[in-house]
């Protein structure tokens, strides 16, 4: 499947695999960019299928084929000592990938991530949200990145209409409820950072999101939500910058 992906790449050193969420890919290209120039590492940013205008072959319907795709994808580029970094459902991803123990990846670093089932802390049901409520939902200062439809072309109204069909069909209710349980198999360094006012998926169901994983560590980021890379990304790349396995090379 990984003949599917299209992806960008900038910097060098150290490679970083970089998952976008549900925001699709354009809510990483800047922080793309600002972790290359202040970590100095190679940020490779792939686009998931059916994501971006981008075609979704119709066997390629899960989490766990994508994390599948992007472990071949690592194979392609014969990359070693990876860092692997997802958003929500990029963190779901990034997950998964490290389930398989591929000794290509040597971290991960999961942000505010869905995925799990926690007790009495839901993922919030997304495709119940109009477009503004995702913004309240997913920032810490809505009415800064607050989008309004009727403004956009049509062109940007359906590649955002694309990302949502492609969402339901990878993530459905955004939890798998065999994940849980299963984080006890990840083996590599784990860094798992959460934005304070992050109302998808709130900081206690990121707290147990690291409690499940042996040795993670949980860091908490101050005036920030559900995307720290648009909203507070300097905060982000210091964050992960300290990561030890992403100057591993």
């Amino acid at each position: 499947m990984s003949e599917n992906i299209t992806f960008t790449e900038r910097g060098t050193g150290s490679p970083v695999l970089l998952l976008h969420g549900g925001a699709g890919p354009q809510s990483v290209t800047s922080f793309a960019d600002l972790l290359a120039e202040t970590a100095h590492v190679r940020v490779i940013t792939p686009t998931h299928p059916g994501f971006g205008g981008t075609e979704r072959p119709e066997e390629l319907d899960s989490v766990t084929g994508l994390a599948d795709a992007y472990l071949g994808l690592l194979d392609d580029l014969d990359l070693h000592d990876v860092t692997v970094i997802g958003n929500s459902i990029g963190g779901w991803i990034t997950a998964e990938l490290a389930l398989r123990h591929s000794p290509r990846v040597t971290g991960i670093v999961l942000v505010d991530a869905v995925g799990i089932e926690v007790s009495g802390h839901p993922v919030v049901d997304f495709f119940s949200l109009t477009l503004p409520q995702v913004a309240d939902y997913s920032f810490f200062e809505p009415d800064k990145f607050r989008i309004d439809p009727s403004t956009l072309p049509p062109e940007a109204l359906a590649v955002g209409a694309a990302n949502r069909a492609a969402l339901a069909v990878y993530g459905g209710g955004m939890v798998d409820p065999t994940l849980l349980g299963r984080l006890a198999g990840i083996d590599v360094p784990t860094l798992v950072i959460w934005g304070e006012a992050d109302r998808i998926a709130d900081a206690d169901y990121g707290r147990a999101l690291a409690a499940a994983i042996p040795g993670a560590r949980f860091e908490l980021l101050a005036g920030t939500g559900h995307v720290p890379q648009i909203e507070t990304p300097e905060l982000l790349a210091a964050t992960i910058g300290e990561f030890a396995p992403l100057h591993a090379a």
